[in-house]
């Protein structure tokens, strides 16, 4: 499979497009910045006019990510990179996990997310805080071809939100090597430590093997 395209009409090449399967407009930031040097056009769903909304009924990350990268995929006709992160925090027994955009409820706000997982942390001491971001990326084809490829970002929670940047639980996650949030990072910054950005970075060796 090759980068190119040709345009049926003029005969001229294009690119091929890599449809990121997010409606997260952060994410989408996120991943542009982190796949820019892709031969690849990478499109969003809105831009594809693409309102499907993929339901995230699996068990894992992996689950969640196989669902939304193959459903889109075999709707748009396009290669489809989709993702599924998790916080997993020791003191509560690895959860949110899979559950992190829904814990406190359909429609939470990241806000509302956070200050629900402080308040279920309070009291606990700071050794006991530990904690991880988990991102699995699955590359599916309109074939019906998966590949996948993960990172993990290990921290603590803190106290209370640092920092302005970022998107969900990343005021409160607390790197310790930078003694920074995840939210008190700049995205170049944040794209060299993070959990997607381990993950993003395994994604040309995907398209690879899928032979674009």
């Amino acid at each position: 499979m090759a980068i190119f395209e040709l345009d049926t009409y003029s005969g001229v090449p294009f690119l091929k497009k890599l449809l990121l399967a997010t409606n997260n407009r952060a994410k989408v930031r996120e991943y542009r910045s982190l796949l820019r040097n892709l031969p690849l056009e990478l499109v969003t769903l809105a831009e594809e006019g693409i309102s499907t909304v993929v339901s995230e009924v699996g068990k894992s990350l992996e689950e969640n990510a196989r669902l939304k990268a193959t459903a889109l995929s075999g709707e748009s006709q396009l290669v489809a990179l989709a993702d599924d992160s998790g916080l997993e925090v020791d003191a509560l027994g690895g959860e949110p996990g899979p559950l992190s955009a829904r814990y406190a409820g359909e429609g939470a706000s990241d806000k509302e997310r956070t200050n629900y997982l402080l308040a279920r942390l309070k009291g606990v001491p700071w050794e006991e805080r530990s904690a991880r971001f988990r991102c699995v990326i699955a590359v599916a084809t309109p074939e019906g071809r998966v590949e996948i490829c993960s990172g993990e970002c290990p921290g603590f929670i803190t106290l209370e939100p640092r920092g302005k940047e970022g998107f969900g639980y990343d005021p409160i996650f607390y790197l310790p090597e930078l003694d920074k949030t995840m939210a008190e990072l700049s995205l170049e910054s944040k794209n060299r430590v993070s959990h997607r950005g381990q993950a993003a970075r395994k994604v040309s060796s995907v398209l690879a093997r899928l032979g674009l």
